[in-house]
């Protein structure tokens, strides 16, 4: 009975719109909407975009674009979207943010009677469905592999695309709007591809302890069972090598003593080498008041730590969590157990200090060791470079 009630939860949270499965959360993927908001996401040109009961809506305006904010090279990427059978409209592939998106990167064609037969399933101008798949009407669903110059598109679980094409090689996802042709999407969802471990599993080979003289009590680091455990502190462990622009995925566990211990940690990215808590940090933290997951205490796991604070603390002490961090440029996101949870553009004038200038150069990751109550566990540190 007990194995029973837990497969139909499991079946029931699979079929909840815009969600992920504990499985795909541990396996990578990440939410681009949150079924809720337009977070993460710009309006381009005069569509008007809304989100309604867990739906993605454009209904209104004139012709344009919902740019995602974030920039990916290779992916998986899943979506469903509905379409009136006479409807036009499109999903970009690695556009960028300037220009017009199907001619910087690639339109995924929703448009049955395209003049040239770049028609439904085709990539306008490059190249086309093997087989027409009409718009029904309803709920229809994409799926889209995107890997170096490779693309596999499949419509309704039905392959209709397999190709190659050079022009781009990354660049932001978008949706379409045309003046007076309604379109909808939800359940966008993405799972980065070619991530490579920077922890071997069995030792701290590749990365590098940096202490500060303040600490009355050092950390201690260790490397056992897949994981990366510390107590105590403060100080850092910090990679050899270095990135600029970048996909991080990794799991963390929070061990917390009790119900008034929240393990205080973070994650640094583009570090100075040997330096001390350099660079830009995305919080470890699994504290928020009032019972309001909502209000997150010292800027909750996810933030972007001095500058924007995470607007939801999804992860539990004593559990592991994925933590996604995508770095571009002056851009970073972040995703806990594949929720979206900050978005942070630094307008800051460019520089080498994180706190007061935009750090866009290459630097170190670190894993932070906070305070003498420091007890926690990484694992399944993983990472893929963005081309610039």
């Amino acid at each position: 009975m007990k194995l029973i009630t837990i497969s139909l939860f499991a079946a029931l949270l699979a079929a909840q719109p815009n969600a992920l499965t504990p499985q795909e959360a541990a396996d990578g993927w990440i939410l681009l909407f949150d079924g809720e908001s337009l977070f993460g996401w710009t309006s381009e040109g005069q569509s008007q975009w809304r989100a309604a009961a867990g739906v993605l809506v454009a209904d209104s305006g004139g012709p344009g674009w919902l740019r995602h904010n974030s920039v990916f090279a290779d992916y998986v990427l899943k979506c469903e979207f509905r379409s009136p059978p006479d409807g036009n409209s499109g999903i970009f592939l690695r556009s960028a943010k300037e220009g017009q998106p199907h001619l910087t990167g690639y339109e995924l064609q929703i448009y049955d009677t395209q003049p040239a037969g770049y028609n439904t399933g085709s990539l306008v101008g490059h190249i086309k469905a093997k087989e027409a798949v009409k718009l029904t009407g309803g709920w229809q669903s994409y799926e889209v592999e995107v890997t170096g110059n490779h693309f596999l598109v499949k419509l309704d679980g039905k392959t209709v695309l397999f190709g190659r094409d050079d022009k781009s090689k990354l660049g932001h996802l978008g949706l379409q709007y045309n003046k007076d042709k309604k379109i909808e999407f939800r359940n966008i969802k993405l799972k980065p591809l070619g991530l490579q471990p920077i922890f071997n599993g069995k030792d701290l080979k590749g990365w590098q302890v940096v202490d500060t003289p303040r600490a009355k009590e050092k950390p201690v680091w260790s490397a056992k069972d897949g994981q990366i455990h510390v107590e105590k502190g403060p100080g850092q462990l910090e990679t050899e090598q270095t990135w600029d622009d970048f996909v991080l995925q990794l799991d963390i566990r929070t061990n917390a003593s009790g119900p008034a211990h929240h393990p205080n940690s973070g994650v640094f990215i583009r570090g100075d080498k040997n330096g001390f808590w350099t660079g830009y940090e995305s919080q470890i933290r699994n504290e928020y008041k009032d019972g309001d997951r909502a209000k997150a205490v010292d800027f909750g796991t996810g933030g972007v730590y001095h500058f924007q604070a995470a607007r939801k603390v999804v992860s539990n002490d004593n559990e592991y969590f994925t933590k996604t961090v995508v770095a571009r440029g002056r851009h970073i996101a972040v995703w806990v157990n594949g929720y979206p949870v900050s978005d942070y553009e630094d307008d800051k004038p460019e520089g080498m200090d994180a706190r007061k200038q935009a750090r866009i150069a290459a630097g170190t990751i670190s894993l932070q060791a906070h305070d003498p109550t420091t007890n926690l566990d990484f694992k399944s540190l993983r990472i893929v470079p963005l081309p610039r």
